[in-house]
């Protein structure tokens, strides 16, 4: 969340303006209060030299140094396009005296896609102040400063094209209140396709070594139904493939003919943040002849601001992804299983299918504790869990319900096949050899099945836990269906 925080308040400011000096001024405020650093300067690139274009904190005169790419722990970032850490700069030989008071320094480059403009160079007095979280942090921030200075410099550049720079803010500042991915690939579609009076835009995200179409808004009709991509290599696959964006002006000339029936033009730019390439977004219009050369640093600039708050969406997708999981054994907890339950019982519902509840109980899991300690419990709640990984198909949902109780939901199930892979359950964890445990570690299971058993949630998770209780009344080690409800009276009680 602390990430989170940084983006989102860094990119507020750096974003804020155009001018070049306030962008400068902004990202040296930041560095300087965010990771309490003494010196911070920002470097630019001219040609094959670094020249230090403001700083604070240097020793007068040195702030005059032009540097060759690769002379420096600053020039050696920009030449491997990585950040340059020293740790001790008396024991690195590539530092250069900028202030008498530095024991270490990192240089972060500043990227615009592929192409170092700059260096963020960060001093301090302290030796090993920057630890990892701290360089990765700095990472991400660089590439908000490293946009936020693309887009200064194309403002200075083409004042002109006011209208379409102030699009590029409205967008950049949009972008970054937007984590949620499906939402903000949504939004992306819709700001750039009206911000630049385009057709049709189109968001197509990497899957492996292939593109999925993620998102579009537009008035074109698409060539292949259900968001699919049109066989053959077509524009946005050579995109991809050369890192570079390219330009059709007369797509109807061509045999694959775009994404879109009507495209007559179209511009494919690669989603590039920090180097990693995440996709390609795709800009259709109807007549040919639609783009120029003056066209593509203004939307590069957005497709450079729309890859950065995509990868933002990822890194919030992967910390709401950890906020499911269980700490101990790594599976989804409780909470994810109350949300999947409702999602699985509305598509029994909708396509009339199968979907059934499993509610498992490690047996005497208390007095297993008590012989061996806590320790050896938790590894076998561990062990316990991954043989049920390992037996369940992709589209079955596994959940650590609490303590030594499991939660699984099958979809597309009937009530013979769920017995069947309780049943598998239980034998598997019942023949497992459990390392230091003496004696066979066993399960209990209920289960119940829609609509058989229920219809809502809690009419399920009660009729399985029905099952599981008969199950340990029976003596344990086995597996009961829960029993079927009679009308006019309620199912079973809980444990």
């Amino acid at each position: 969340m602390q990430k989170i925080s940084l983006l989102y308040d860094a990119s507020q400011a750096v974003l804020s303006t155009f001018e070049l000096d306030e962008v400068l001024q902004q990202i040296l405020t930041i560095a300087r209060d965010y990771f309490h650093l003494q010196n911070v300067a920002i470097l630019l690139r001219e040609k094959d030299d670094l020249y230090v274009r403001c700083q604070v904190g240097w020793d007068v005169g040195h702030d005059k140094v032009r540097l060759p790419i690769g002379t420096g722990i600053t020039g050696a970032a920009a030449q491997q396009k990585r950040p340059i850490y020293a740790a001790d700069v008396s024991k690195d030989a590539r530092y250069i005296l900028s202030a008498t008071n530095t024991r270490s320094e990192l240089a972060v480059p500043l990227m615009v896609r592929d192409h170092v403009v700059g260096v963020l160079d960060c001093q301090s007095e302290n030796l090993e102040h920057f630890d990892s979280e701290t360089i990765d942090l700095l990472a991400l921030f660089s590439t908000q400063a490293s946009m936020a200075l693309q887009n200064a410099r194309l403002y200075s550049l083409e004042r002109q094209r006011a209208s379409q720079l102030e699009a590029i803010n409205v967008i950049a500042q949009q972008m970054t209140a937007v984590l949620d991915l499906k939402d903000l690939l949504f939004k992306v579609c819709l700001l750039v396709q009206e911000a630049f009076s385009l057709c049709h835009v189109s968001v197509l995200l990497k899957d492996g070594d292939d593109l999925v179409l993620r998102a579009s808004h537009g008035k074109l009709t698409g060539r292949v139904p259900e968001g699919g991509l049109p066989h053959g290599e077509g524009l946005w696959r050579r995109a991809l493939a050369a890192g570079k964006t390219l330009v059709d002006n007369d797509v109807k000339a061509v045999s694959d003919n775009g994404l879109y029936v009507e495209t007559g033009s179209s511009m494919c730019i690669p989603l590039i943040s920090f180097g990693q390439t995440l996709g390609v977004l795709v800009l259709d219009t109807t007549h040919a002849g639609a783009f120029n050369t003056n066209d593509t640093q203004p939307l590069e600039s957005v497709a450079d601001i729309c890859a950065t708050a995509i990868q933002n969406a990822h890194y919030v997708e992967r910390v709401k992804q950890l906020a499911y999981l269980d700490g101990l054994t790594g599976i989804f907890n409780r909470r994810f299983f109350e949300l999947r339950i409702v999602e699985e019982l509305d598509r029994a519902r909708r396509y009339n299918s199968g979907m059934a509840v499993l509610m498992i109980d490690i047996d005497q899991f208390k007095r297993l504790n008590d012989e061996f300690g806590h320790l050896l419990g938790d590894e076998v709640l561990r062990q316990v869990s991954s043989i049920f990984h390992q037996q369940l198909r992709k589209i079955d949902v596994l959940c650590r319900y609490g303590g030594e109780e499991f939660a699984i939901l099958l979809s597309q199930t009937n009530a013979v096949h769920a017995l069947g892979v309780a049943e598998k359950l239980r034998k598997t964890v019942e023949a497992w050899q459990f390392p230091g445990v003496p004696r066979p570690v066993t399960i209990s299971a209920g289960t119940a099945n829609f609509s058989e058993h229920g219809s809502t949630r809690d009419e399920l998770v009660k009729a399985a836990d029905a099952g599981l209780y008969a199950a340990k009344q029976a003596g344990r080690n086995r597996v009961c269906l829960a029993p079927t409800p009679k009308r006019g009276l309620a199912q079973g009680s809980g444990k």
